[in-house]
């Protein structure tokens, strides 16, 4: 049987900040390999370096050391403009806090992606209505963000990472602002989607969602420390 493709590749990734004159070594020579149709929550104590690494996989900053390779091109090594670009087109975020813009509907918010990578206005309408309906939204098409609750606002967040069909969808504490019941329907929704085959990354300290993963990687001071299977592809 054909192994399936990777998507993403770190290779000896460091990331070092200096703090009055001495490094802190945030990430410590790391390696990942994500393959296509995987799930992978990374999780471990605050300041084990979780979410720099999120940083680096979605090239919102660059590593000190090493290589990052996302469908074959190399993250690290792009200029400002080449990165705007692959973040906009080649990944999906959702963050903790949504990040949604307030003034307008939900439509438009996940059009918003695909109006700034100049998909035409015909198709970028058609398909942020496919993804709401298919996030559950179909009937709050019209909703501003004050109009919604946690979750629905959190699946519009969702909605408009896939606007422009990205190859990894990175997520950080997706869960972290919500409820328990209306966290327990995001991770339904995130495993719907890895079933449908979106590659997902997510950065977890809640339990129930990294137990919802295919594949679990511990980290601890910058590096990975264990890195289970839970579900093969």
């Amino acid at each position: 049987m054909t192994s399936p493709p990777l998507v993403l590749s770190a290779r000896d990734v460091r990331r070092d900040y200096p703090v009055a004159g001495q490094p802190v070594h945030a990430v410590r020579g790391l390696s990942l390999d994500v393959s296509e149709g995987e799930w992978v929550a990374v999780v471990g104590p605050s300041g084990s370096g979780k979410s720099t690494l999120l940083n680096l996989l979605g090239a919102i900053d660059r590593p000190s050391g090493g290589s990052i390779s996302i469908r074959g091109q190399d993250v690290a090594r792009m200029g400002d403009a080449e990165a705007t670009r692959f973040r906009l087109t080649g990944i999906g975020f959702v963050f903790q806090r949504f990040y949604l813009m307030p003034t307008l509907t939900a439509a438009e918010n996940v059009e918003l992606p695909m109006s700034e990578a100049k998909v035409p206005r015909a198709e970028r309408e058609a398909r942020a209505k496919e993804l709401l309906r298919y996030v559950g939204l179909g009937e709050r098409t019209g909703h501003r963000p004050f109009q919604l609750s946690g979750g629905e606002q959190q699946r519009v967040a969702i909605a408009r990472a896939l606007a422009n069909r990205p190859a990894l969808l990175l997520a950080d504490e997706p869960t972290g602002e919500l409820d328990a019941r209306t966290g327990t329907e995001m991770i339904t929704l995130l495993d719907r989607l890895n079933r449908d085959g979106t590659t997902i990354v997510t950065v977890t300290h809640d339990e129930a969602l990294a137990g919802a993963a295919r594949r679990v990687v511990h980290m601890r001071d910058g590096a990975i420390v264990d890195d289970v299977t839970v579900r093969p592809l």
